[in-house]
């Protein structure tokens, strides 16, 4: 269109282009209802899926197992002795096997049984009264022989006389010489008779000829004996001091023959039967000669005072012989340790509180206490729950109360009593 049709006046005006109509209020509050359900689905979905997660969150959380509880100890420095263990027996000093060595009726019986003596003790009386008429024969003997070599020393001085003024013969003189050296003769025998009869009274009343322990009553009064009778009338042992006999192997032979060459006393324990218990402690005395070609060993004979009577004669015991010392040795209790095919190694607690493996090459164990190299003194490592570890885990440390000294003497609670190995 032209800019003078638009001017003029009669040309015929056009209507103008149609607008659109105003959106109605029903439609536009539809719309704001889709949007809010929207919105609340979506919360209601959000709360229900958080709530979800959560849950299976707990599930999970409340399945994992709880943190593994340990106990520790902790490596320390110390000595430990290497110890060759053997089997023993315990053997008096002296068993005596008391017998008579007169023969006559036994009196009475002066000991109690189990009792403990002292050389001189009276134990058996056996009657002395045969043996007491004997003497009274021998002295009459004695007295009357004694008196002809009075007379027989008398006829000699006369004769001598006699002789120096050639009275006599020199025939008679000496005849009367060798009368005089007969009756000394016979009066010697006469004492001697004298003597063993005294002392076969003295043989019936038996002492006790050692200090130690009577065992059992063996005869009772009113019963003859012999001295040619098998059993003996009491036996009698030396518990103060006492020894132990046992059997090493030859291969440590010369480390013991250098110790007590050089005058060195090796300490010698004595254990019960479980090896548990000390009984006893003593020094090596000696050894044997020689070495059993059976069974490769050499016998030894530890010496033990023995004052509690804790060590019983043919008593079986486990010997530990202390052979040397090793000094400034890294310590941990032997059940720590564990073994795999690798070797020997150790739970080691690191600063996270978790565990990790240490291969350890093991020393000399004392009883429940070994020495290791591997570790440093003052680290802690793992004590018990071996079977529930692994490389890398955490670990919860049990409360325990203070851990003892490890080296020197074993401790009681952590290593217990020493049962050594070399």
């Amino acid at each position: 269109m032209t800019e003078s049709a638009v001017d003029d006046p009669n040309h015929p005006k056009t209507a103008p282009p149609p607008q659109p109509a105003p959106p109605s209020k029903t439609k536009s509050h539809r719309w704001l209802w889709v949007a809010g359900l929207c919105i609340i689905t979506a919360v209601v979905g959000w709360f229900f899926i958080s709530h979800r997660t959560a849950q299976e969150s707990n599930q999970k959380r409340s399945t994992l197992p709880p943190a593994l509880v340990v106990g520790t100890v902790t490596a320390q420095k110390g000595d430990v002795g290497v110890y060759v263990n053997a089997l023993g027996a315990v053997t008096p000093v002296y068993t005596v096997q008391v017998k008579s060595r007169v023969d006559g009726q036994l009196v009475s019986v002066n000991y109690v049984e189990g009792q403990m003596v002292m050389a001189g003790d009276s134990l058996v009386e056996i009657d002395p009264r045969p043996y007491q008429a004997q003497l009274t024969q021998a002295e009459g003997q004695l007295m009357r022989d004694q008196a002809l070599l009075e007379n027989a020393h008398v006829d000699l001085e006369r004769y001598q006389i006699a002789y120096s003024k050639n009275a006599i013969p020199k025939q008679q003189l000496d005849t009367q010489v060798a009368t005089v050296h007969q009756y000394e003769g016979t009066v010697k025998f006469d004492q001697g008779q004298v003597d063993n009869a005294r002392l076969q009274i003295t043989y019936s009343h038996i002492t006790a000829p050692i200090a130690g322990r009577v065992g059992l009553r063996l005869v009772d009064p009113g019963n003859i004996v012999h001295a040619t009778d098998a059993n003996p009338l009491a036996v009698i042992t030396q518990l103060q001091p006492i020894t132990v006999l046992f059997s090493v192997a030859e291969d440590y032979l010369p480390e013991i023959r250098q110790q007590l060459t050089a005058n060195q006393k090796l300490s010698v324990e004595a254990f019960d039967r479980a090896q548990q218990k000390k009984v006893a402690t003593g020094t090596l005395l000696t050894m044997d000669n020689q070495i059993d070609a059976t069974t490769g060993t050499v016998r030894l004979k530890a010496l033990f005072t023995n004052e509690d009577s804790s060590l019983f004669p043919s008593q079986f015991v486990n010997a530990r012989l202390l052979v040397s010392t090793e000094r400034g040795a890294t310590l941990v209790p032997t059940a720590a340790i564990q073994r795999s095919a690798q070797g020997a190694f150790v739970y080691v607690i690191q600063t996270n509180q978790a565990v990790a493996i240490r291969n350890l090459t093991v020393g000399t164990t004392d009883g429940n206490v070994t020495a290791v190299k591997g570790l440093q003194p003052g680290e802690i490592i793992v004590a018990d729950n071996f079977n529930r570890l692994q490389d890398g885990m955490k670990v919860t440390i049990r409360n325990t109360a203070p851990e003892p000294q490890l080296g020197g003497k074993p401790a009681k609670s952590a290593i217990g009593d020493a049962v050594s190995t070399k």
